[in-house]
């Protein structure tokens, strides 16, 4: 049995991935930055440890992975227009966790990043939405180059529609739609099989079955 680190262990998808990964006989290790959200954490069948994104170092990150063998990058500043937050969370988050792991001795690095962040911006766009997107490429970018065996998810506008198990996964994809559920059972298929070292997806929902998408790109 494995203990992996989610890093935003309270958002929408780490609550989708705990049991999944739990499912696949590994033990998911949820980092909050709150002490009551133990009880659900527990109900999900993880373990909670306090790790506060935006306040704590790098050295703070790598005690929280004390113990495990992957980190999963799950955090997101959210939809609550605070341009300081896609910072402080969407990269300076990540790159603590791409730092913590280092200092902590684990290569593998699973980070959940969004569709098309490579792409140019318009002048049109909100401020908002520029430091979000700016966050996640430049936070791409970094764990490219950190030397880990990373893995970075990138899916399209995310819902709360129930799970199909079926998506399109590739390198590079049109935009659309996913639900939280199956992005979860795509980074826990990833975490479990070691699928994607090295790769970069986006992932929309689609006709394909994980499992089978993960062993087309792995060939």
């Amino acid at each position: 049995m494995t203990s992996i680190a989610i890093v935003g262990g309270h958002g929408n998808v780490a609550r989708h991935l705990h049991p999944m990964l739990v499912a696949a006989g590994h033990t998911p290790v949820a980092l909050v930055r709150r002490e009551d959200y133990r009880t659900e954490l527990e109900g999900l069948g993880a373990q909670m440890r306090l790790l506060d994104i935006e306040q704590d170092d790098a050295a703070a990150f790598a005690g929280a992975f004390e113990g495990c063998s992957a980190v999963v990058f799950a955090a997101g500043g959210g939809p609550d227009g605070n341009l300081e937050r896609k910072r402080t969370v969407d990269l300076e988050g990540a790159l603590k966790t791409i730092d913590g792991a280092g200092q902590a001795g684990i290569s593998r690095v699973v980070q959940i990043s969004a569709i098309g962040v490579d792409e140019p911006l318009g002048d049109d766009v909100s401020p908002v939405w520029r430091a979000y997107v700016e966050a996640k490429r430049d936070a791409d970018a970094a764990l490219r180059d950190s030397g880990l065996d990373w893995t970075i998810i990138r899916p399209g506008r995310l819902t709360d529609d129930p799970p199909t198990g079926r998506v399109e996964l590739a390198p590079q994809t049109s935009r659309g739609e996913v639900p939280r559920a199956d992005v979860a059972a795509v980074v826990a298929a990833v975490l479990d099989t070691g699928a994607g070292i090295g790769a970069q997806w986006d992932l929309v929902g689609g006709d394909t079955e994980i499992g089978d998408a993960l062993a087309v790109l792995s060939r």
